[in-house]
């Protein structure tokens, strides 16, 4: 054999480094982030204060521009432009994800700050009869029951008749019936709740029915069912087939296997969507101002006379345009805030505990 054959190969010569094809070895430190968003305030403080705009906002849009720059330039000296894009596009998803919290917090804070004013024992086991709207004092508790009780009676027909669609949709549903309902089901997932409110206040009317909270219940419950109804239809097609065939392979008729197989695997998901849909009818306001009139004083009943709710309350307290009301409506509104927001707690917390629990 010859030596020629046995010569070692060139090594390869590897490509230039520009910057775009390869990683650079010098990196920035991990607090660079803070640093480059503290550089854009600092900028938009300076140009705002400079040029003598008033408004804050645009100071912040000044400081968002600066930081998504500066982040981009430095990147792009110190390590390359590949770094740079990656970091770009992470600077734009914080001054998104910072300008959709932003709305939130100042609304609760704002929310917090005034209603805490009159937000005591006095207010929440109290109603308005009796005092004066220009006045302070009075209080919110029959505008609690109001809520409680027309949501509970909204809840209690809604969430049978979605829970049983949807176990239609998923289980027994096709062809042009099943159709239809996902269709409707999808219309009804946009009505506005004001055209619910005139849909039975149409039927009061013809049959000359008083005020009550009833009918209140009836056009939440219009506006819950689509909720219910998507939630539990997305939770039980994740069920997995392997389920239900295990069980009807054992000879288990069909709809004792969605009873004892389907709706156990899907309950934590199902019991998550129906409280949403509960937090989601808590607030509206339409329907109420429609069908049940409000009242200033307790009615415990919902099947007769004009009964107020929390969302009824904060309308009509902010419409009084006093100091006083302005005070309960703000009071009203951390109540709702704070009612709402223990309903997402309460879903957050069964879907942990029903979540499937994997072995080791």
């Amino acid at each position: 054999m010859s030596h020629a054959a046995v010569q070692d190969k060139p090594a390869p010569v590897p490509p230039p480094d520009n910057g775009e094809n390869s990683l650079s070895e010098r990196r920035l430190p991990r607090w660079a982030g803070a640093g480059f968003a503290a550089a854009g305030i600092v900028v938009g403080v300076a140009v705002g204060a400079g040029a003598g705009l008033d408004s804050k906002v645009q100071w912040g849009l000044i400081a968002v521009i600066a930081f998504v720059v500066i982040s981009y330039v430095v990147t792009s000296t110190v390590e390359n432009k590949r770094q740079a894009k990656d970091r770009l596009a992470t600077s734009i998803v914080w001054v998104c994800f910072i300008l959709a919290v932003i709305p939130l917090f100042s609304l609760l804070y704002t929310t917090i700050k005034r209603g805490v004013k009159v937000l005591d024992g006095n207010f929440l086991t109290h109603s308005m009869g009796g005092v004066i709207n220009t006045e302070a004092g009075g209080g919110v508790y029959h505008a609690i029951i109001g809520t409680l009780e027309q949501v509970g009676i909204a809840t209690v027909i809604a969430v049978p008749i979605g829970l049983l669609t949807a176990v239609y949709l998923v289980e027994y549903g096709k062809g042009a019936l099943a159709k239809a309902v996902t269709f409707f089901v999808d219309v009804m997932t946009g009505i506005p709740s004001i055209v619910a409110g005139l849909f039975i206040l149409s039927i009061v009317l013809i049959i000359k029915a008083g005020p009550s909270g009833l009918e209140g219940s009836l056009a939440l419950t219009i506006l819950m069912i689509p909720v219910v109804v998507r939630s539990t239809e997305e939770m039980l097609k994740l069920v997995p087939n392997e389920l239900r065939e295990a069980a009807l392979a054992l000879g288990v008729p069909k709809w004792r296997m969605i009873l004892k197989v389907v709706l156990p695997t899907a309950i934590g998901g199902i019991t998550t969507g129906v409280m949403l849909a509960i937090a989601r009818i808590a607030g509206e306001t339409a329907p109420i101002i429609l069908l049940v009139f409000g009242s200033q004083f307790i009615n415990t009943n919902p099947f007769d006379g004009a009964q107020s709710s929390l969302p009824f309350y904060i309308y009509e307290q902010y419409r009084y345009g006093n100091p006083a009301s302005y005070d309960r409506a703000w009071g009203a509104a951390l109540v709702l805030i704070a009612f709402v927001m223990i309903l997402n707690l309460v879903a957050r917390g069964i879907a942990r505990w029903k979540a499937p629990k994997t072995g080791r």
